[in-house]
């Protein structure tokens, strides 16, 4: 089996490749002549470069070896694989002519950019073995950098022969045979470290971007190995471009995966000797090296580049100006004219989701997320977020997940899921083992990949509440900390998160407040800038617009949608628009902090406490939103109009969740009509029926105190403000709890409740006729309070109250009322 390699003699000698050493005189000629526009040697400050200790790779343009010689170019695109360690060779010459003081065991490599065709990871099949290509891809994995033997220097321990050079190809190769033309020794030798050569060798795993996927397809993965200065630069969830050679290596995992040792005896043994079966195939021998897998030696890696299909949305060392270098004249004169537009909000609002028929404020708060806003440092290195948590809350049917398919395809680091079906590791990182290595390496989750991007999260509520808990510090601080199974790391995850959640029981329940109509804990809620509610109402006049719109869309799709800009320039203008860092100008600081002032005070009153706390987070929000709409109109500093702007959407976010008014008369109104015709806030009657010492004045949920004196002579006490019933029921049901305690019978019956209700604000009634009005409040309150919410229940001697005779307990008899013993206070 041992028979040595066909290129080299029995003497050992290597035999010569003419067209490779043809290729590394022609390439070197290309080194030393070639010259850019001004008339210098193009690659020669990059040789003097290369004195310097961490440098060893020459950058060199493939368009330019295309213009100083076609044929050369050719070759190397053809036979990459077999004739780079020649062009290593010619890099080395170069640098050693003209740069004085180089060690001379120093390895120097070659990489080549600016190839012109670029395939996708389905395209490279055998017959590009060995070429020269450049693929794109996400990569998902990277593994530590290790050093790799490349040629090792063997010592024989037999006779103590020095074997020099033994080329190395991606797996540990010892000599065939010692050098010593006496000693045939063909197994035992030692590899001497100090002389052999080592270089840095990383491996990363990438996979198919979602944009290149064809439908119902599983995304590829193609293991990339890196090498010298190449390695530490691709991380986990970028996207970027591979230039190199496919190459084919031996299987390790299948080498040594369990259950097919190899027989390394070139017979199986009987047990007298004897030779009890014949060869059965090579395996049999110990030739295990047949199973073999594609990988991809690159040379240099690139990130995807923003004009060329890519679209990277925010790359940390572009400046504005070399954005706009990058534009030709006519898209720059696009983005100039988009900046001067007047109406450009909702014009961008309309371009950017033209299927979708109203719902205008949540279209601005995807597009303020999309610019998102400044992210800070401040001295003591901790980092204050710039981006902007979006959540959508909303009944069926109301194109949630429409927003978020739009943004995902529209965003160029999107990264759309499901609540459901991601686990607190796919969302954030995993910790898995190397089949090959079998040590521990992170695999990058959903919200790594989507850094510096937007990550969609559709069923945000039926997210399990320990996978949410992952999400608690990617939202606020940014990073992802990991300790597991011995790697301990802290991982950016610098994004923007646009949830979708539906509310709990499928409909949203306006009765309720917005935490109990959302199943997500506090700390999540707080840390979402803004919260939209999408209420699924009748009303006609809309109705008849939505169905317009969806009839027309699937009618004629193409000439329905009616777009001011494209896609295209939307995205420029957003790459553009994202470089600028607006400062907050003196007089919108103040206004800023009027408006966090005015929130918090409305918010101490109590009546909107259940809907959703202000905190320092919402105050944040405001400033977050104003850069961003500072960003969107290109200005170097916000106004107090954008803080305005800012303060509107907020507010609106927390202010959607009004409370429909509790209608006392037309109790056989469905509670879905009741909803429909609820129209004033605040309590019809005079507000003179507040208790001292509980609730003041009734606000109304929109902030302003309504006292509605205006139709109570039209139609008394027709309804209450539902936190003026809520009110009244707790203090009805706190009552009837200590009555039960005290075992006081007289209180509990229906007239004894009513009649301490009266006494309990008798300091407040002035005429008969309030009197009579608040004896008919009560009477009504505590009727639905039996008959629609269940809260207490009637008692007859007999036992409990069919409902039939409810009619016959109110004119008859006087029951008894206790409390549901399943009820609990709400705060």
């Amino acid at each position: 089996m041992d028979i040595p390699e066909p290129t080299v003699g029995a003497s050992g000698q290597q035999i010569k490749d003419d067209l490779a050493e043809k290729c590394q005189k022609l390439f070197q000629d290309f080194l030393e002549e070639f010259q850019n526009s001004d008339g210098d040697v193009k690659y020669l400050r990059e040789a003097e470069e290369l004195i310097r200790p961490e440098r060893n790779t020459l950058l060199v343009s493939f368009a330019d070896l295309e213009q100083f010689n076609q044929e050369l170019a050719t070759t190397i695109q053809e036979e990459y694989y077999r004739v780079y360690p020649f062009l290593c060779r010619a890099v080395r010459s170069f640098a050693r002519d003209h740069g004085n003081m180089i060690p001379a065991n120093k390895e120097f490599y070659l990489a080549i950019q600016d190839l012109p065709s670029r395939h996708k990871i389905r395209e490279l099949t055998t017959a590009r073995v060995g070429a020269l290509v450049r693929i794109s891809g996400q990569v998902v994995r990277t593994h530590p950098v290790h050093p790799e033997l490349v040629s090792g220097t063997f010592l024989c321990l037999d006779c103590q022969t020095v074997v020099k050079d033994v080329e190395q190809q991606f797996k540990y190769t010892q000599p065939n045979i010692c050098r010593n033309p006496v000693c045939s020794n063909r197994r035992r030798f030692m590899l001497d470290t100090n002389k052999s050569r080592f270089v840095d060798f990383q491996k990363v795993r990438i996979q198919e971007t979602q944009a290149e996927l064809p439908r119902g397809s599983i995304p590829r993965s193609l293991e990339v190995i890196l090498r010298a200065e190449a390695v530490e630069t691709a991380q986990a969830g970028d996207k970027c471009d591979f230039t190199g050679t496919l190459i084919v290596v031996p299987d390790v995992s299948q080498l040594s995966s369990p259950g097919s040792r190899s027989e390394t005896s070139s017979r199986v043994a009987g047990s007298e000797g004897y030779e009890n079966e014949g060869v059965r195939g090579l395996r049999a021998l110990g030739v295990r090296d047949l199973s073999y897998k594609l990988a991809f030696l690159a040379c240099y890696v690139a990130p995807t580049n923003p004009r060329f299909g890519g679209k990277e949305l925010r790359d940390e060392e572009q400046t504005a100006e070399s954005i706009k270098n990058q534009m030709s004249v006519k898209e720059w004169e696009k983005v100039f004219e988009m900046s001067q537009d007047k109406n450009l909000y909702h014009n961008l609002c309309t371009s950017l989701f033209p299927t979708i028929h109203g719902n205008d404020e949540v279209k601005r708060g995807i597009l303020l997320m999309l610019f998102g806003g400044v992210p800070k440092t401040t001295m003591e290195k901790t980092s204050l977020r710039g981006d902007i948590n979006v959540c959508i809350v909303g009944d069926p049917s109301t194109a949630k997940s429409q927003f978020l398919k739009h943004v995902e395809e529209f965003s160029p680091r999107a990264v759309y899921t499901s609540g459901k079906a991601s686990s607190a590791a796919g969302l954030t990182a995993a910790v898995v083992r190397d089949e090959e290595s079998h040590e521990f390496v992170i695999e990058a989750g959903a919200l790594m990949l989507a850094d510096n991007g937007v990550c969609c999260i559709d069923e945000f509520d039926k997210m399990d509440l320990k996978d949410q808990v992952a999400i608690h510090e990617a939202m606020e601080q940014q990073t992802i900390s990991i300790t597991k199974a011995g790697v301990k790391a802290t991982l950016n995850a610098r994004t923007s998160i646009l949830a979708a959640a539906n509310p709990v029981g499928g409909r949203y329940d306006r009765s309720k407040s917005l935490k109990q109509n959302v199943n997500l804990s506090a700390p999540i809620m707080s840390r979402f800038d803004l919260f939209f509610i999408l209420v699924d109402d009748c009303n006609e006049v809309t109705d008849y617009a939505i169905a317009r719109r969806i009839v027309d869309l699937h009618s004629r799709i193409e000439e329905s949608v009616e777009r001011l800009y494209t896609l295209d320039e939307i995205r420029r203008y957003l790459l553009f628009a994202r470089q600028f860092k607006p400062k907050i100008s003196k007089e919108s600081e103040d206004f800023i902090v009027e408006q966090y002032k005015r929130l918090r005070q409305r918010d101490g009153s109590g009546v909107t406490k259940s809907a959703w706390r202000i905190t320092v987070r919402q105050l944040e929000s405001m400033i977050r939103l104003s850069e961003s709409m500072a960003r969107m109109h290109c200005c170097d500093e916000v106004q107090p109009k954008h803080v305005k702007e800012a303060f509107r959407l907020l507010n609106k976010s927390i202010i959607r969740v009004e409370t429909p008014d509790v209608n006392l008369d037309h109790e056989e109104v469905e509670p879905e009509e009741e909803e429909a015709a609820a129209v004033q806030h605040g309590v019809n009657g005079n507000d003179g029926d507040v208790p001292n010492g509980v609730g003041g004045e009734a606000h109304g949920i929109n902030g302003h105190a309504e006292n509605g004196v205006s139709g109570s002579a039209a139609q008394p006490s027709l309804r209450l403000s539902f936190t003026e019933y809520r009110r009244i029921s707790n203090l009805v049901v706190l009552h009837l709890r200590q009555a039960e305690e005290e075992e006081d019978e007289s209180t509990l019956k229906k007239s004894g409740l009513i009649n301490w209700y009266l006494k309990e604000i008798e300091s407040e009634i002035d005429s008969e006729e309030e009197l009579v009005n608040k004896k008919k409040i009560i009477e009504k309150v505590i009727h639905r309070l039996v008959h629609y919410d269940h809260i207490l229940i009637e008692l007859t001697q007999s036992g409990l109250k069919g409902s039939t005779e409810a009619a016959e307990a109110e004119t008859g008899e006087d029951p008894f009322l206790v409390v549901n013993p399943n009820y609990t206070l709400e705060d």
